[in-house]
């Protein structure tokens, strides 16, 4: 029977992903990650080189996957901040994955860098046609969207502690979003002129 190579490239991603989010790339082991794949180690560094690399396609995929389900509208941040919270609170790991990043290889990536780019690009955009306030540098606009919808998950006992991801009530989590949603808006929203 042939093997399938993309199944086990998307089993070792998986697994990859599971453990890097919970060790960091320091902390991860190439045996774990290839057992949990049911797996060959050495197929690890036949399709994607050293560990480093590895959890560079694993954050690679995570860009891709964000892109996906994530879409970025700049005349909608407060929606976006919304679906980036919606999204950590499906997978709390992510957010654990991008600390470990934050963390080991502060610099960002190309495909990070690119997909900054392209949203703050839109955001100039937005704000040149008056429809974002202007008064903040854009880079800066999306940095605080981003920020602040990430900002709950490290929080100590925050929606990310519980061992199921989950360390919040869903009443709480949804006042949280709120928070975010309208915190985005009142960044974002143009103010009048001085009168």
């Amino acid at each position: 029977m042939a093997r399938d190579s993309n199944a086990t490239k998307a089993r070792l991603l998986d697994a990859a992903f599971s453990e890097f989010a919970a060790y960091g790339i320091a902390g991860a082991r190439v045996d774990r990650i290839a057992e949990t794949a049911q797996a060959n180690k050495r197929l690890i560094y036949v399709y994607y080189g050293n560990k480093e690399q590895l959890f560079d396609a694993v954050l690679q995929r995570a860009l891709e996957t964000g892109s996906e389900v994530l879409p970025f509208d700049a005349d909608d941040l407060p929606g976006y901040a919304g679906a980036v919270f919606d999204h950590l609170v499906e997978r709390p790991e992510l957010m654990r994955l991008v600390l470990w990043k934050q963390l080991e290889r502060p610099g960002s990536t190309g495909a990070e860098a690119e997909s900054y780019a392209g949203k703050i690009a839109a955001v100039r955009q937005a704000q040149e046609a008056g429809r974002i306030d202007a008064g903040i540098a854009p880079a800066d606009v999306l940095t605080l969207v981003i920020g602040l919808s990430q900002a709950w998950f490290g929080a100590v006992g925050g929606p990310a502690a519980g061992a199921e991801g989950t360390g919040w009530a869903a009443e709480r989590l949804a006042g949280h979003r709120a928070a975010v949603v309208e915190s985005v808006r009142r960044i974002t929203t143009p103010r009048p002129p001085d009168a």
